[in-house]
């Protein structure tokens, strides 16, 4: 995907907001821009999860993270 919807400018003021790092194990950290975009991208589509672009990763993958987060 060649544009996202943040701007770099949005991204560096919500990057430290962001749990998890690159070099942190498992999903919470592997790349968090991705998952927002992922969010961002079913907020403004109204789709089901089973419909996220495989670009953003495996659907259940994302929305598992989705769900630890709003839990959280």
């Amino acid at each position: 995907m060649d544009r996202f919807i943040l701007t770099d400018a949005q991204w560096a003021k919500m990057e430290p907001l962001c749990h998890g790092k690159k070099t942190d194990r498992g999903r919470s950290g592997k790349d968090n821009r991705l998952f927002i975009e992922a969010v961002l991208w079913i907020a403004r589509t109204s789709s089901p999860w089973r419909d996220l672009p495989t670009y953003f990763g495996h659907w259940n993958s994302v929305y598992s993270r989705y769900s630890d987060w709003m839990k959280a």
